[in-house]
């Protein structure tokens, strides 16, 4: 079942970026903002409905960035669903660096499954889940090594820290200073995980706030191969479907 969900969230992250395309080379994004002042663009909802169109049948429901929310006392009774960014990184796209993706993970209670980014412009396709392993642009990618320890990588005399280009907080700059003989990197979007995923970085951590939909899709990936997304305590992962859908600080590694 997995196989089948995941080739059809492959299909619509496809489509989904296609539409993105279409938009990124026009002459107006029709940018507006949203109530909690981030910006919306003509782009976020076209691939959400192509998204919506290439999921519906499969008869799971969806929870998208881009649509209302369902009552938690409705979500709490899905067993399985979708939680979809449609753009993930829509200041990289109005910026027009590229580095945007689009989102989709499968939840089944309360843990992502499997999932997908997808990077337009890269033309970048990660896809995975722990029953198929994982692939980039249908490449197989060896998991990863056991992941070292925080304290690890603390004694280690040379890592590679993500740091995000565009919420670089004051929280974050302070736990990167514990760290001696780092190298900073930064990327738009779910593609910082990927970067982790691709043993291009050995920690991200977010002392920012974000939603669940900025990270599932990755999160599924990432613990496929070896990797996870945890809360600062470095004991539990995220969990998703949460009565409030903001994330809490993390650390991925």
């Amino acid at each position: 079942m997995i196989q089948q969900l995941l080739a059809i969230a492959t299909e619509a992250a496809y489509a989904a970026g296609k539409v993105i395309l279409e938009v990124y080379g026009s002459d107006t994004f029709d940018t507006q903002q949203k109530a909690d002042e981030s910006p919306v663009t003509a782009a976020d909802k076209a691939a959400h409905a192509v998204i919506t169109n290439y999921l519906t049948p499969a008869n799971i429901p969806i929870l998208s960035e881009e649509a209302t929310h369902p009552d938690y006392s409705i979500r709490t009774q899905w067993e399985y669903f979708w939680l979809v960014d449609p753009l993930d990184g829509t200041k990289e796209f109005i910026s027009k660096n590229g580095e945007f993706t689009v989102n989709i993970a499968l939840i089944h209670k309360n843990k992502p499954i499997a999932g997908v980014v997808y990077a337009p412009v890269l033309g970048d396709l990660y896809y995975g889940s722990e029953e198929t392993g994982v692939y980039k642009n249908n490449h197989l990618i060896t998991p990863l090594e056991k992941r070292r320890s925080l304290q690890e990588l603390l004694d280690s005399s040379n890592i590679t820290i993500i740091a995000s280009r565009s919420h670089l907080s004051a929280e974050t700059k302070d736990f990167i200073a514990q760290f001696s003989n780092v190298r900073l990197t930064s990327m738009g979007s779910s593609l910082k995980f990927m970067l982790l995923l691709e043993g291009k970085a050995d920690l991200y951590p977010r002392l920012f706030p974000t939603m669940e939909w900025d990270t599932a899709a990755a999160h599924a990936i990432l613990n496929a191969a070896n990797r996870g997304i945890y809360h600062t305590n470095v004991k539990d992962e995220l969990t998703y479907n949460k009565a409030n859908l903001a994330n809490p600080y993390f650390l991925s590694y």
